[in-house]
């Protein structure tokens, strides 16, 4: 297991971790991590044939005890202030992508917002406007 992750992994480490938190990942939901690592400047520089490479380190960090926490904290190392912003806006627009955001996605919403030291303002902003994205008519 890496000691230190790149930003960018520490992102798409938040990305898998929202994705797998249910039990059950979606296939909307991994679709929503490949178009956001396409599309984001912040991951301009990142390699992205290295997508499923770096969910899959992820997802084998997650299997081992205390898994979550040591994603948590490869997370809080690897991004600074700016970032951690980003990180759970991309955990909620995850969350959403199947249109049903569930009991253990909102605990692991609240878990990241506390580990990252984000503001409740902030993060009910993002989850405000993630909600207002997805709304359908009718």
């Amino acid at each position: 297991m890496a000691h230190t992750i790149s930003p960018e992994q520490a992102l798409i480490y938040v990305m898998v971790t929202m994705s797998g938190v249910s039990g059950n990942i979606q296939t909307s939901e991994l679709q929503e991590i490949g178009h956001i690592v396409r599309h984001l400047p912040a991951f301009r520089e990142f390699d992205q044939t290295r997508l499923t490479t770096v969910a899959q380190e992820c997802g084998e960090i997650l299997q081992e005890n205390e898994g979550l926490e040591a994603v948590l904290g490869l997370v809080s190392e690897a991004l600074g202030p700016k970032l951690r912003e980003t990180a759970y806006a991309l955990a909620v627009e995850v969350a959403a992508a199947d249109l049903v955001v569930g009991r253990t996605e909102l605990r692991f919403l609240a878990i990241l917002r506390d580990r990252l030291g984000l503001d409740k303002l902030v993060t009910a902003a993002l989850e405000r406007s993630a909600i207002a994205r997805y709304q359908s008519i009718g």
